[in-house]
């Protein structure tokens, strides 16, 4: 992933993301508050409402209390009374004053619609006092209303009032939606079942209740109920739902109990609040129903605003993106690019240098650090060509004494033996490898070093004829490659001089030249005693003869072995200094069953060296 996308992603995960994560987290906290807010708020307007239901009752009770107490029931009940029609002029007058004064208490209560008693003690007609009639309504005969057991109920609350709600006794109160008291009527002397006192109070009170506590305002959707505990609707303020079942509106069983209970829930297929508040001396519970959409509705709107502030935070991330984190991504790009091309090898690359900001600070110091590294490798270069030059005199100085070292040695113990054609053989054959040795010339061809080579084994030959023989298989097409000089004399050398120490058979040494992959494969091989592994560990490559340490062992051991390996490792790190290091001998060996020495240079021919070492390096 480049800079450019890193940054954009950067952005967004710590700060557009984290954003987006906090809004959510306040987005979904605040819709799980509304539910829990709104239900405190329902219930303290429930209990007002239940509140305000109740003081209606309770003064519609009082003034029933009032005409009990003031016998204005028990003289309305005796003046239809047969028994007791002969009654003088001064008590019928008293009678006529008392009916007037409940009526006019009845009257001027601006609640109170209807009212009539039953007389316990008339007959027929005289059963049903009226107190106020009603158009279009037939009362309840007592006979029917005796068999009913809200009469019993009445009998059991023995003058304690009972009140009914609309659609719960329409056949005593009424289709109306009007709330009906129903209370025992006693003789106050002898506390004597007299009658029943039946009143109706009109509902526009109950209405402007309604109508004057909204919950949170005229803005939200707030429908109010009064239900009893069977779930039946008594009183619905906007006239849809009278009578009707409660449950079958919504999805959830309610059970209407005792206290206060809020919950989310469809109610007639809208997502809405629900809040139930169960009066406290009525069998009826007061049910707000909000609407769910307009309790969120502000929630709703902050989430659109945040979803547009989010998207606009985007398209500025993407714009910021697109200028002006291109503008520093692309010039870094730029000079990545350029650094790519350094590693691969090109030190002459230089980055333009336009503007005037960080970015072409950057560019210049780029080129001037490209101009000192292009000047401490050219000065690294001189010096490792001297070094180099230094190296190789050293290493071809080791190899002459060496060599002639061993020449002469053969040389002089033919001369003991008197044999001077063979004296004179080697010194001429010497004298042709030591021409070759004192040239200038650090390369020959593969031609020259394989004269040289058969010089030199002659020149063992004529020491050690019963001891070795020699094998050369050199394609004559591969004659002309450029080879360092020395490179083969060495190798078999090493093999003449310690592979065939003390064997007592006839030893074979085995050169092999053959091209594979670009390259020359140089084999020496060996029938003789081998090698074990700590002399193999000898042959190192560019080792400072000054650091070996002498290894453990007998005595003079460790000389032995370094005088072994040194020709070996010269030709070996003649190689690597002039090829590289993917260049060099490979040796495998072990005890009594010979060597092999194996040598890869470049494939070239004679003049190309110098070319092919720099492509190689």
């Amino acid at each position: 992933m480049n800079l450019r996308y890193k940054l954009f992603t950067a952005f967004l995960g710590l700060i557009i993301i984290p954003l987006f994560i906090l809004g959510m987290i306040m987005f979904f906290v605040t819709y799980n508050s509304i539910e829990k807010k709104y239900s405190q708020q329902s219930e303290y307007s429930l209990k007002a409402i239940s509140y305000s239901i109740s003081n209606v009752f309770k003064d519609m009770d009082n003034v029933t209390d009032n005409g009990i107490a003031t016998s204005v029931f028990h003289m309305a009940l005796s003046a239809d009374d047969p028994s007791k029609q002969d009654l003088t002029d001064a008590e019928q007058l008293s009678l006529n004053a008392s009916q007037r004064n409940f009526r006019s208490l009845l009257y001027n209560h601006p609640s109170i619609s209807y009212a009539f008693l039953y007389n316990f003690n008339g007959k027929g007609s005289s059963e049903i006092v009226s107190v106020f009639n009603k158009e279009n309504f037939r009362t309840l005969p007592y006979d029917k209303f005796k068999g009913s057991e809200l009469y019993q109920e009445v009998m059991k609350l023995n003058g304690v009032p009972k009140w009914l709600a609309p659609h719960e006794y329409p056949e005593l109160t009424g289709t109306e939606a009007v709330f009906t008291q129903i209370r025992l009527i006693k003789e106050l002397s002898f506390f004597q079942n007299i009658g029943i006192l039946v009143v109706q109070i009109k509902n526009w009170e109950f209405e402007s209740i309604f109508r004057n506590l909204k919950i949170g305002g005229t803005d939200q959707k707030v429908s109010f109920m009064l239900v009893n505990d069977a779930g039946m609707i008594l009183l619905d303020p906007d006239r849809q739902l009278d009578g009707q079942d409660f449950c079958g509106f919504t999805t959830k069983e309610i059970t209407f109990k005792p206290g206060f209970q809020s919950f989310k829930t469809q109610f007639g297929g809208e997502k809405s609040i629900l809040s139930v508040y169960h009066l406290k001396e009525y069998p009826w519970s007061l049910v707000s129903i909000t609407s769910w959409d307009t309790l969120s509705h502000e929630v709703t709107v902050f989430a659109r605003w945040f979803v547009v502030v989010m998207f606009l935070c985007l398209l500025g991330a993407v714009i910021f993106n697109l200028f002006f984190m291109n503008r520093i991504t692309g010039g870094i790009a730029v000079i990545v690019r350029f650094m790519r091309r350094v590693e691969d090898g090109d030190l002459t690359t230089r980055v333009e240098e336009k503007g005037n900001d960080e970015m072409t600070l950057l560019a210049r110091g780029f080129n001037d650090l490209m101009d000192k590294i292009n000047t401490l490798f050219s000065r690294v270069h001189v010096e490792q060509q001297r070094k180099n030059q230094a190296e190789m005199r050293v290493l071809q100085a080791q190899i002459k004494p060496h060599f002639l070292f061993n020449t002469l040695e053969s040389i002089n113990v033919l001369a003991v033996q008197n044999e001077g054609r063979k004296v004179s053989e080697m010194v001429y054959r010497l004298a042709s490898i030591l021409r070759i040795s004192i040239q200038d010339r650090d390369e020959i061809t593969l031609e020259e070093e394989v004269k040289h080579l058969r010089n030199y084994l002659d020149i063992q030959k004529f020491r050690f004829e019963d001891l070795f023989d020699y094998e050369l298989e050199i394609p004559p097409e591969l004659m002309g490659c450029g080879i360092l000089k020395l490179t083969l004399q060495p190798l078999v050398e090493n093999s003449i001089q310690h592979g065939f120490e003390g064997i007592g058979y006839k030893g074979l040494v085995s050169v092999k030249v053959w091209e594979t992959q670009g390259n020359l494969v140089l084999r020496i091989q060996d029938n003789g005693i081998g090698m074990t592994p700590s002399q193999l560990s000898m042959f190192q490559y560019m080792v400072n003869d000054a650091a070996e340490q002498q290894p453990e062992g007998k005595p003079g051991q460790g000389i032995h072995l370094e005088r072994r390996g040194l020709g070996v490792r010269s030709v070996a790190d003649r190689i690597r200094i002039e090829y590289g290091d993917r260049y060099g001998i490979f040796i495998c060996a072990s005890p009594g069953e010979g060597t092999i020495i194996q040598c890869v240079i470049p494939k070239y021919g004679q003049g190309e060296g110098h070319y092919a070492k720099s492509i190689i390096g």
